[in-house]
């Protein structure tokens, strides 16, 4: 089982104090998901989520991996309030209780990680008439630079989920 994995959510655009671009998705570890000021045992119900199936050490877990993991989102009402978690989790990375990293991801890069690992997003060209179609390989593509990017930005420092953890439920 992988040691590290983080959780990808994204929210209303903002603007960060002293920042020049808006953040409209954001990463944190998953174990951030066991802080104090998460809504519980949902929090905890959801890390225990990101710790199931097969995942990669390092791996980045978008909301939308869950609600499709979920049989689409219908076993989101007897799991978690996931609304209710994200709102948590966005008050703790914009008052600092927690690292996270804060992302401006452009139209593309949000809607193929904002959908399920099988969507498709197609981009359509008014001036030309054309359309391209985006789909898994190019999601896994976005969460590979994510994860790059969130490697090269640690240098070699994990995520801080904050402090005052709970105990994380039994992973499956």
């Amino acid at each position: 089982m992988a040691e590290e994995i983080y959780f990808l959510f994204a929210h209303e655009p903002y603007y960060p104090p002293h920042g020049l671009h808006e953040v409209n998705t954001t990463i944190i570890a998953a174990d951030t998901l066991l802080h104090t000021h998460v809504g519980q045992p949902d929090g905890a119900r959801m890390h225990r989520l990101l710790y199931q199936g097969q995942r990669a050490e390092g791996e980045i877990v978008p909301l939308a991996t869950l609600t499709h993991e979920l049989d689409g989102g219908a076993r989101w009402a007897q799991t978690a309030n996931w609304e209710k978690v994200v709102d948590d989790l966005l008050a703790l990375t914009r008052y600092g209780s927690c690292d996270s990293m804060g992302l401006g991801l452009p139209g593309l890069e949000r809607a193929l990680v904002c959908g399920g690992p099988h969507t498709r997003v197609i981009n359509f060209n008014p001036a030309t008439g054309q359309r391209q179609t985006h789909g898994p390989q190019e999601r896994a593509a976005v969460l590979a630079t994510l994860a790059e990017n969130l490697k090269t930005r640690q240098a070699g420092r994990a995520l801080w989920p904050g402090a005052g953890l709970l105990p994380a439920i039994g992973h499956a």
